[in-house]
């Protein structure tokens, strides 16, 4: 097994929320901590983007675009994993690949939870690494290294306190692609063997789109050509789903969902400009309560 390094897309993701924070669906989507979990080179780029400054450099601008369509998808599914977590007000939440994710820093109904940060150990040390000293808003924020492409869950969670008999919320977004199917139904099932009655799963996963994936590939030829950093060399996409096929694995496993929407269909009302339609069409959200 390759030694793992720190994930780069979640980098990208982290400088999305950080572009789309203040601009767009102003007082639903809220992400203040981004930007400040940004090494300096890739917060000048976020810097650009909420300035509307298009370079005129073929591959800065490819860099440009990737930062600024990833914003337009955080939004809606910020929004939405966000909206099961208040909802549901759990004792604990276990964020699986949890990346830079700011949760356990900016939600203050987190105040008396435990978050759980699972992620491999490169993504957390880089994780603690950017966030330094700064005080969790969550009741206690725990780091988690699991690699779950390769290791069980149980153990490393269990060892850091997460008690199984207390009310959960899983999130597990911006993972699912990249893992095999096989590896996602391993870790379904380990998730379900940790879940009592009225759990909930959140589970952000892409649908089957030919169209985006020669899109993905494109982007990657053009960030080449241009000598741009590629973040997706290393976390190629290695399973999409459909509805039905998503559905029918949580079932399988004791989860019964209640929801399972497109990020197109989640945008509506939050007034985000057009031309990302693609990106959201295809990105999903679904959540699923443990029977």
């Amino acid at each position: 097994m390759a030694e793992l390094t720190a994930s780069s897309t979640a980098v990208l993701v982290c400088q999305g929320r950080a572009s789309a924070d203040g601009r767009y669906a102003v007082g639903t989507f809220s992400d203040p901590v981004a930007r400040e979990l940004l090494d300096p080179t890739d917060r000048a780029l976020v810097d650009r983007v909420r300035a509307d400054l298009v370079p005129d450099d073929a591959g800065e601008r490819m860099a440009y675009e990737m930062v600024r369509r990833t914003g337009l998808t955080m939004v809606p599914r910020t929004v939405a994993i966000d909206r099961v977590i208040r909802q549901h007000a759990a004792d604990q939440v276990v964020l699986l690949g949890a990346g830079l994710d700011a949760r356990g820093w900016r939600m203050p109904e987190l105040g008396r939870a435990s978050v759980f940060e699972v992620d491999h150990e490169a993504s957390q040390e880089d994780k603690l690494r950017r966030v330094g000293d700064r005080p969790p808003t969550a009741g206690r924020l725990v780091p988690v290294a699991v690699d779950l492409a390769h290791e069980r869950l149980e153990p490393p969670l269990s060892h850091a306190g997460f008690d199984r008999q207390l009310p959960t919320t899983w999130v597990w977004e911006g993972v699912v692609p990249y893992l095999s199917a096989e590896q996602v139904r391993a870790t379904v099932a380990q998730v379900a063997e940790l879940s009592d009655p009225g759990d909930r799963l959140v589970v952000n996963y892409q649908g089957k789109s030919l169209a985006l994936g020669i899109a993905r590939a494109a982007v990657r030829v053009a960030l080449r050509a241009t000598h741009q950093p590629d973040p997706l060399a290393t976390e190629p996409w290695r399973s999409v789903w459909t509805p039905d096929q998503m559905r029918k694995l949580l079932e399988d496993h004791g989860f019964h969902v209640v929801s399972d929407n497109d990020l197109l269909t989640l945008s509506e009302g939050l007034g985000l400009p057009p031309g990302n339609d693609a990106s959201l069409r295809n990105g999903r959200v679904c959540v699923a309560v443990r029977r």
